[in-house]
């Protein structure tokens, strides 16, 4: 039992930092009375935010590999609020949680106020559209769980509508573009493809998928992949050519709209499903975080031992901080998920550090890797069926025509094990310690 009296460490944002913090916090003081761990989210479950694409192509089961908040909690002796950090009030620590809207419910969750003593911002980002008109009202986002199973609803309803004759079909109706041509828009596709091939498989929703389909990654760049070496981009691109996915690069779009993807070039893309998966931005409250210190893409300045640059007791990770690498700030830690899963580490040592009056230490983050995964190639055509032996023979049951591809990895760095810090928190981490976009 806490303290009435207790030091209050809060922090906002469930993500893949901010989660294995408070696991780790929770663990650590689990038998102090004087010290308080409190996780404040918006949402009741996580799942790892690279794997969001997954869920959208429906190859990843979203109530398998979510980690309940509350059942967490009580595993690792913090606590759970569920708000969204919307202020902040440092002249009386405190921070001030928006109204949420509960979908089963005619009520609503009012704004409520929590205090701190130590604050650890960690609430990440979303999907930047650059400007882009239409984006917000048509494109579908893979910022969250929900908003990825949405997508993957709809989609499957547009094919069982096609197959059972609900709907007149129309030019794009059944097609998908995605807009962005990083990790996430090329697996995405890949997923995607690995999905309409197996529900030709089952032979489920009345069309032949893969016919009838036609799947298009778009990329402003000259290539797929820009920010990774050009020979993976290449063989990343005729890996997709192979699956029957579309590839444009070098393609600014103009416009979204429900007919279809616009480009500047004046051409129109056919697609009743745009997904947005073109850049990160962080949540527009930081820009107005009481006096906070922000860069100009209104990420929280921190130090290299991640405090703000004006205030000692609150701290920033993941992709809501701009983490200097060096003394001189010449550049940043890059918003990805082995940098929150590594700065999570540092801030939970910096807590005792801090408590008993202590400088931070600045540490370096070490590089792990860049990694790109595609699911396994499927068979052009539905495989045959096993044939049936004789019924005295020994049973074979492996398939006639097994798929002949195996999945396709590629990392930058040597494939790794699993995450030599892993805590055992139940967070997802990838196979190979690279990092995902």
């Amino acid at each position: 039992m806490k303290n009435d009296n207790a030091r209050q460490i809060v922090v906002g944002g469930g993500g893949s930092g901010g989660l294995k913090l408070v696991t780790r916090l929770g663990r650590r003081y689990r038998r102090d009375p004087n010290v308080a761990i409190t996780l404040v989210d918006d949402t009741l479950t996580h799942v790892w935010k690279p794997l969001l694409h997954e869920i959208a192509a429906g190859t990843l089961d979203i109530h398998e590999d979510e980690c309940d908040y509350l059942a967490h909690a009580r595993r690792h002796h913090f606590r759970f609020v569920w708000g969204r950090m919307a202020g902040l009030d440092r002249a009386h620590r405190r921070i001030l949680l928006a109204p949420l809207d509960d979908e089963t419910e005619a009520d609503t969750q009012p704004s409520r106020e929590l205090a701190y003593d130590l604050l650890v911002i960690a609430v990440g980002g979303i999907s930047d559209d650059f400007g882009v008109p239409g984006v917000a009202k048509h494109c579908y986002r893979l910022d969250s769980a929900p908003e990825a199973e949405r997508f993957r609803q709809r989609l499957l309803k547009a094919y069982l509508q096609a197959g059972q004759g609900a709907r007149a079909s129309e030019p794009g109706d059944l097609d998908v573009a995605i807009l962005g041509g990083g990790a996430t828009g090329v697996e995405l596709g890949a997923e995607l493809d690995k999905m309409r091939h197996e529900l030709n498989e089952y032979g489920a929703v009345g069309i032949d998928v893969v016919h009838d389909t036609q799947l298009t990654i778009l990329e402003r760049a000259a290539r797929l992949l820009p920010g990774l070496p050009e020979e993976l981009a290449e063989s990343t691109e005729s890996e997709l050519a192979e699956r029957g996915v579309a590839v444009r690069t070098g393609e600014a779009v103009s416009e979204i709209t429900a007919a279809g993807v616009h480009t500047e070039a004046g051409e129109l893309i056919p697609a009743r499903f745009s997904v947005w998966a073109a850049g990160i931005r962080v949540q527009s409250f930081l820009s107005d975080l009481d006096g906070l210190e922000t860069n100009r893409r209104v990420q929280l300045m921190v130090k290299r031992t991640l405090q703000t640059t004006l205030d000692e007791n609150i701290f920033a990770l993941g992709d809501c901080s701009a983490c200097p690498t060096d003394d001189q700030g010449s550049s940043f830690v890059p918003p990805r998920a082995q940098a929150a899963d590594q700065q999570a580490g540092l801030a939970r040592r910096h807590r005792r550090r801090h408590a008993d009056g202590r400088a931070a230490r600045q540490r370096h983050l070490r590089r792990l890797g860049r990694a790109l995964q595609l699911p396994h190639a499927l068979p052009r055509t539905p495989a045959r069926p096993a044939r049936l032996p004789p019924r005295n023979d020994p049973v074979d049951l492996r398939p006639a025509d097994p798929p002949d591809a195996a999945a396709v990895e590629v990392a930058l760095i040597a494939q790794r094990p699993a995450c030599a810090e892993c805590d055992g928190s139940g967070v997802q981490h990838t196979l190979f310690q690279g990092d995902q976009t």
